[in-house]
């Protein structure tokens, strides 16, 4: 149980929420899906038990995503989620415990979004909130020497943002953040299943295809799977069977936005430092790190060296609960950041 001086790091994902406790390591990782009564709003279910009713619910019962694109669509919503998951880490019985919270913010969030971020985390139960941009969190999280004076390149690619950076001597040099991530793929297959087969999917079909067959590089293996969803003619129930080079065409313009985003940070770093990311090349991060390919695109279309992260999907969460270690330097490199 968590004493009244520790420290939790959260992510706070699009797709999914990771909460670290110091000393302990990530003790949560949940879908960022809540369940809520229609009229009322009251919170049913948060996280994993939420995601099961996605598309299964009745008339009175809501199941969302409070997340959008890396920051929050649903104030009130994410504020309960938070307070769950809070109450979750600290005990349910230790009500009156108010840990200092670390949450991780996209690095295009604008002032209004990283505020509400912040506003919500105390809202729920933090005694203070303090952020960090995810890119910096998942550098650290990877292991990268951002202390060092050399450029370190990082793209953490989530379900809502990507975020690219270039980080030396503890900071940002560079960064930008598009709001294209796992998300968009998704819809992206299911755009493509009902132009061409006239079927409709819902999210978690969607994103099961993007994980069994989905590429974003030809790997040189044709494979294949059965989808099943609801006929847009007819309205009854229907199987077809799709292959992975079509979703792979069918997410390609998503793909290409990031790499695009990649060039253009490339494009900005100072020499000195590009010459730093050609000899140890670009890390990659995040859960779409691990779609089969995109590392072998990106090396392709950057010509440097792509390297991905022993755990992509923890490591914002990872470097939030190493950086709380730091605080100090975590609060000059918030209000730097602040002040610009």
């Amino acid at each position: 149980m968590l004493g009244l001086g520790e420290r939790l790091g959260i992510d706070l994902g699009t797709s999914n929420i990771v909460v670290y406790a110091r000393g302990r390591g990530i003790i949560l990782r949940e879908p960022s899906v809540v369940a809520i009564e229609h009229r009322s709003r009251k919170v049913l279910a948060v996280g994993q038990q939420a995601q099961g009713m996605l598309g299964r619910t009745p008339g009175n019962i809501i199941a969302l995503r409070p997340l959008r694109d890396g920051v929050i669509a649903d104030y009130s919503i994410t504020r309960e989620m938070l307070a769950h998951l809070i109450r979750r880490a600290c005990g349910f019985g230790s009500r009156f415990l108010r840990p200092l919270v670390v949450i991780c913010i996209p690095s295009g969030a604008t002032s209004v979004e990283r505020r509400a971020a912040l506003d919500a985390a105390r809202a729920a139960g933090a005694r203070e909130a303090i952020p960090i941009e995810e890119p910096m969190a998942a550098a650290v999280g990877a292991g990268l020497p951002i202390a060092m004076a050399g450029g370190n390149m990082v793209v953490d690619i989530g379900g809502g943002t990507t975020d690219v950076a270039v980080i030396s001597l503890g900071g940002i040099v560079v960064s930008d953040s598009v709001r294209i991530g796992g998300n968009d793929l998704d819809e992206a297959i299911i755009r493509h299943m009902k132009r061409v087969y006239n079927l409709d999917i819902g999210e978690r079909s969607a994103e099961l295809v993007k994980i069994q067959i989905g590429s974003a590089f030809d790997m040189g293996e044709d494979q294949q799977m059965e989808v099943s969803g609801r006929d847009i003619v007819s309205g009854l129930p229907k199987v077809v069977r799709i292959n992975s080079a079509e979703i792979r065409e069918a997410m390609s313009e998503a793909v290409m936005q990031i790499v695009d985003r990649v060039r253009s940070i490339l494009e900005q770093t100072p020499p000195e430092l590009a010459a730093d990311i050609i000899e140890r090349g670009i890390n990659l991060t995040g859960g779409v790190a691990l779609l089969a390919g995109m590392d072998r695109l990106l090396e392709l279309e950057t010509g440097i060296p792509v390297q991905v992260a022993e755990d992509p999907i923890s490591c914002v969460a990872i470097g939030t609960g190493r950086v709380l270690e730091e605080l100090s330097v975590l609060r000059r490199h918030s209000a730097g950041r602040q002040r610009r």
